[in-house]
């Protein structure tokens, strides 16, 4: 079957957004965890249900992990981590399981597991060579995972590392262009690190430098500084926004909590100022909303936490406030974008007390995650993905190759915006040549991407898209 026919397949295959009776703009709660949890993670998984694994209540770190199911808006336990751990990682990686990395239970952690959602259980994965805990785990586009930032195991210092997913080892990704040693620093967390458009990472320091990771080359080099403030005392977040930048938002330093923000582009590599919170934050979550707008949640205070929250507007450069949440939240909550457009909100501490609930904000906009399509139309089975060259379906009739260009459409990809997906095949990231809109379908995109070396072959080897931490559902192509 050729691309033509594939198009005519595009509005019967569509799968249409829910219809959410919460009022925009607004957080409404949803069911509690089956325990309080600060410093935990939570993890959006292929099927849509999020993983939220250790963290700690008071004195104790947690080996405990449970499922939240939006449909059902509940919680329930899932199998028990390897290891107490807290302030962890938890990555999605391509095939659909989740790396679990570092954290402290008293000392920063080189243990690190797996955890296999079709079982519902965690496996020991291989050690990394430094202990890590408040770190930061960021998925490269060639699948590999770099894990940076964060404190050091019996004060040796915490260099860089990057996981393989094909081999399961963790390897050495270098010197940062500062150097490794993580003496002098105040925060647990070190630094914050964002992907890029381009596949680089940038890495911003609590003393305010910065510099990119670029895997190709496998180097650290220093780029422009923050212009105000440094982040001794609290880190800020950093939002990689639809355009291209990074909102670099809050933080604190002797001076007190940070209202400001700025603006990190990276064709320049240099921070621009753009307009200030409402309110100043630290330990705030930041999430980015498929409509474009970032929310920024609660906040650490000297006296009482926060419950409110605010959206930062690309276009505009103000951030505005947005309801409260139903109780105040900071350091150790997480924020989670959902499949259906909301974003859930999970636990952390109002002062000292941890909290089990766990609430949902409905954006302006819902948008819901993107999704493939199939030959039957019902977004299962084979799906509707094409060799850019011929205008054939990769079928068991006419298989892709290493190094071939396919070509799909999809849904919710935002519109003119510079972040790409990412195209899972198999165990595999695909290189992505191409995305933006479908020629001569409006509210539909495109996406070519090679097919990468190494995806075994079969006959209905899975293909799934993720965008903005969502993934799509799966469908098969044929690969030889």
């Amino acid at each position: 079957m050729r691309a033509c026919a594939i198009l005519q397949l595009l509005l019967a295959s569509a799968i249409a957004s829910p219809v959410s009776a919460q009022s925009p703009g607004t957080f409404t709660a949803t069911g509690s965890m089956t325990i309080p949890r600060t410093g935990h993670s939570a993890t959006l998984l292929t099927n849509g249900k999020v993983l939220i694994a250790g963290g700690a209540v008071l004195s104790n770190v947690l080996n405990t992990a449970e499922l939240y199911d939006p449909g059902s808006g509940t919680f329930a336990y899932t199998g028990n981590m390897t290891t107490p751990r807290a302030s962890h990682t938890a990555t999605l990686l391509p095939d659909g399981r989740v790396l679990i990395v570092g954290g402290s239970e008293g000392y920063p952690s080189t243990f690190t597991e797996i955890y296999d959602p079709s079982t519902g259980t965690f496996s020991p994965a291989s050690d990394t060579i430094f202990g890590h805990v408040c770190h930061q785990a960021t998925l490269l586009n060639n699948g590999k995972i770099l894990i940076t930032g964060g404190g050091a195991n019996g004060g040796l210092p915490a260099g860089p590392e990057l996981y393989d997913p094909t081999a399961g080892v963790f390897a050495s990704a270098g010197t940062y262009a500062r150097g490794n040693s993580t003496s002098g620093f105040n925060t647990c967390q070190e630094s914050v690190s964002t992907l890029l458009p381009d596949g680089r990472v940038l890495i911003v320091w609590e003393t305010n430098t910065a510099e990119l990771y670029d895997p190709t080359a496998g180097t650290f080099t220093p780029t422009g500084k923050s212009i105000g403030f440094c982040f001794c005392d609290g880190m800020p977040t950093a939002t990689l926004l639809m355009e291209g930048k990074v909102l670099v938002a809050g933080g604190e330093d002797d001076s007190g909590i940070h209202a400001s923000a700025e603006l990190y582009d990276p064709s320049t590599g240099t921070f621009t100022a753009t307009g200030s919170l409402t309110t100043p934050r630290v330990g705030q979550t930041a999430t980015l909303l498929p409509d474009g707008g970032a929310l920024m949640a609660g906040s650490d205070t000297y006296s009482a936490d926060l419950a409110s929250a605010e959206v930062y507007a690309q276009v505009s450069g103000v951030f505005t406030p947005t309801g409260n949440m139903t109780v105040p939240r900071a350091n150790g909550q997480t924020a989670t974008l959902l499949n259906g457009g909301k974003v859930l909100i999970v636990g952390g501490a109002d002062t000292a007390v941890h909290s089990s609930t766990a609430e949902l904000y409905s954006p302006p906009v819902l948008v819901s995650a993107p999704v493939l399509f199939s030959l039957t139309g019902n977004g299962q089975g084979q799906g509707a993905i094409w060799d850019a060259t011929t205008g054939e379906v990769a079928s068991p009739q006419n298989p892709a190759a290493a190094g071939e260009i396919l070509s799909m459409y999809t849904t919710s990809l935002f519109e003119g915006g510079a972040i790409p997906p990412q195209v899972g095949i198999g165990a595999r990231l695909a290189k992505i040549v191409y995305f933006g809109d479908a020629p001569g379908y409006p509210g539909y995109f495109q996406v070519n991407f090679q097919i990468p070396a190494g995806v075994t072959p079969g006959s209905s080897v899975p293909v799934a898209l993720t965008y903005l931490g969502r993934s799509s559902n799966a469908v098969t192509i044929s690969v030889q």
